[in-house]
């Protein structure tokens, strides 16, 4: 198995922020979402996540940096000690639980030793660290995502409604297996939102810029403005300019005492595209628009 270090391409003295760098733009051009079909991206995927799950989690580093595990998470042979030895060949001074009788029942220290190897052999399993990269409108709305693992298989998650970029979901369960009566961990996915080119969001507000057409702009009417839970009909007042901006009430993302942000809607008057040889024949005739500067009006 590759050395994780080289899978993601950093140094073994790279920082915990650098590795989580380095992991998310190698996770975002990889993603299979992004490649579909692509078995070489989707394989190398799997295995830059599973170096970062390894790397990020700081425990896990340790002891991989300690020799303990290896780059799949698997304990090494421990090195022999000298009760193994004793075990081995019945020594007179080895009982069952591999420490010596000679430091006697009642001694504190072989019991702390004996009760130590007990909670060993029932180790609760390590947490498993994951990302999954949502769009903007799931973020918002919510619903059922299907997360690919690096190491195989698939967890499906539930995205809550008015989720933020960064914010981690726990699945109770969903990790390494534990160890005798111990427990399975915990799957800890943090939410990667990706940026959405008609939406921005500002707390529970969200913001889009639209384009309308000059006579919309003059005479005003009515139009289709996009939400995160899809059209809406919204009236644009007469005389509007570029950077006239509109409230949606309700349509921006959840709020945790209830209720919903808005949505800020502002216009840009976008001319027809080549330029309307009537619209050009009608500004040149026209006296007041030659008159109107708009910059002293702004200045003033």
């Amino acid at each position: 198995m590759k050395n994780p270090y080289e899978v993601l391409g950093v140094a073994p003295t790279a920082s915990a922020a650098e590795l989580q760098s380095a992991y998310r733009k190698l996770a975002k051009k990889l993603h299979p979402d992004l490649n579909p079909g692509d078995k070489a991206a989707e394989e190398r995927f799997k295995e830059v996540g599973g170096a970062y799950d390894l790397l990020g989690d700081p425990e896990k580093r340790q002891r991989f940096d300690a020799g303990e595990i290896d780059a799949s998470g698997t304990e090494r042979p421990r090195q022999p000690y000298y009760r193994d030895f004793a075990e081995a060949d019945g020594h007179p001074y080895a009982d069952a639980s591999g420490f010596a009788d000679f430091m006697g029942e009642e001694d504190p220290f072989a019991d702390l030793l004996r009760r130590g190897q007990r909670a060993r052999a029932n180790r609760r399993g390590q947490d498993r660290h994951y990302r999954l990269p949502i769009d903007f409108v799931e973020s918002i709305k919510g619903g059922g995502k299907r997360l690919t693992l690096p190491e195989g298989g698939t967890l499906d998650v539930n995205i809550p409604a008015g989720l933020v970029d960064g914010q981690v979901l726990r699945l109770k369960g969903k990790g390494a297996p534990g160890f005798g009566a111990g427990g399975p961990g915990d799957a800890l996915i943090e939410v990667e939102v990706l940026p959405d080119p008609r939406f921005t969001r500002n707390g529970d507000d969200i913001a889009i810029e639209l384009p309308i057409s000059l006579s919309e702009a003059v005479l005003g009417g009515r139009v289709r403005a996009p939400t995160p839970t899809g059209e809406v009909n919204m009236v644009v007042p007469k005389g509007s300019n570029t950077g006239t901006t509109l409230r949606l009430k309700g349509k921006g993302a959840p709020r945790r005492g209830g209720g919903h942000g808005d949505e800020f809607v502002m216009l840009k008057v976008v001319l027809p595209t080549p330029p309307d040889p009537e619209l050009e024949a009608f500004v040149a005739g026209w006296t007041k628009g030659k008159d109107h500067n708009p910059r002293e009006a702004a200045a003033s």
